[in-house]
Order: C-alpha cells, then structure tokens, then sequence
C-alpha cells in the first residue's frame, strides 16, 4: 500500500545553531522536508514564515531559498512567491535512467578490478546497521544507510565524479523513494538484494551484480505509476 503525503506531518525544524551558518541550516532543513515530502510538492513556503520559524534574518533566509532554487526543488513565481518543485515524470525518468547508468557501471568496475578489504568492510557494517533500521522500523535510517551503501560503491570505484553526479541525480528521485519504503516487506527486500549485489561483488560474478542493480533501482518505477494515479495534482 502507497502512503500518500497528506498523511505525513507537519516538518517540525530545530533551533538555529548559533555556531554554524544560518543559510546552510536553513537550506538543509527545507531541504529534508521536502525530500521527505513533510513538505508537498506545488506547497507554497513563506520567506517570512521561515524566517520567523528559525529566529533568523531576512539574508540567511535568502540565501537558503537561492541554494533550493539551484538544487530544483523550489521555484519562484512572479508576485506570487515560493513553492515546492512539483514532480516531474521525464525528469524523474531521466534521473533514473542516469543513475542507472552510473550503478551498473560501479559494479562493472568493481567487478573487474575488485572489492578491497576496506570498502568490503565498509558495504558489510552498512548492510548490518540497515538490518537494525528494519528491526527499529527507522526508515529514515534505513533511506540513509541505503544512500551511504550506494554512494561507498561509487567511491570504491575510485572516481569522486561519478558520486557526485550520482548524489545529485538521486535527489530527483528521493521524494518517491520516502513513499515507497513504507512497508517492511519492501525493506527486507531492498536489504536482500543489498546483500546479494555484495555478494556478487565479492565474486567478481558481473553478471549478477548487473542483473540485481537494475532490478534493485526500478521499484521507483511502481512507486511513480501509483503516485501519478493517486496525486496527480503532484506532478507538472
């Protein structure tokens, strides 16, 4: 069953640190709620209203709103003000196909050169610590640890860019990946096929490991098709 936003709740926001950057606190809070979709898509948010929420200034505020302009996931309307990014099918679509691209080729890499004893490690203590989210029912520390597996494949390739661009692609697709880790039967199942990707890794078995990526990333497929059907009013 697909949870819908509507029933997520209200993004709650803590104080401002005064020993960091205020924007940056800014930009990163607003940041999760929308990707968590606490924040849905076409909402409209007040400069104002956030300013007043986190006790800061009209340039902190500012500056926030520009980083979430550039990251996409906020547009400005003439005399209108600010809302969140609606969802993009294409977009969303490209994004998937990127990081498709991007995933099967870690795992070539991987598989051709090998895995060393410290990313090997690395994947090893990540997929233990998500069997732990699942046992907590912590989904949103189960969505990180399913970032850090994905992102410390891309790093043991050796290559940072492929990483970045692969961080940047994802975000694309975070807001439909929150709704779709609502059920613990689809967590199991992502964690399983974690585990056998590793496996493969290890094995060298190139195969495998590309068979189990592409079938790992195209649940969001599933999730987009029944979001669409349920919210249309979502998407642009």
């Amino acid at each position: 069953m697909l949870t819908t936003p509507s029933t997520l709740p209200a993004p709650q926001f803590q104080e401002i640190d005064p020993s960091r950057p205020a924007g940056a606190q800014i930009f990163d809070a607003l940041k999760t709620s929308i990707l968590k979709m606490d924040l849905e898509p076409g909402a409209f948010i007040s400069e104002s209203d956030i300013g007043a929420k986190f006790g800061a200034s009209r340039t902190p505020v500012r500056e926030a709103f520009m980083q979430l302009r550039e990251a996409g996931l906020v547009t400005t309307r003439p005399s209108r003000g600010n809302f969140v990014t609606k969802l993009n099918s294409e977009k969303i679509l490209e994004a998937r196909y990127l990081r498709e691209a991007l995933e099967v080729a870690n795992v070539g890499a991987l598989c051709r050169d090998g895995l060393s004893t410290e990313f090997r490690q690395k994947l090893s203590e990540t997929l233990k610590q998500q069997s732990d989210a699942i046992k907590s029912q912590n989904k949103l520390d189960f969505q990180r640890l399913d970032d850090e597996f994905h992102l410390t494949m891309a790093l043991a390739t050796g290559y940072e860019r492929p990483a970045k661009v692969l961080a940047r692609e994802k975000m694309l697709l975070d807001r439909l990946r929150v709704l779709s880790l609502n059920q613990e039967t689809h967590l199991k199942t992502l964690l399983w096929e974690h585990q056998v990707i590793l496996t493969a890794l290890i094995a060298k078995d190139a195969a495998k490991a590309t068979h189990t990526t592409r079938k790992h990333l195209s649940s969001v497929l599933n999730t987009l098709s029944k979001l669409r059907e349920t919210h249309e009013e979502y998407f642009d």
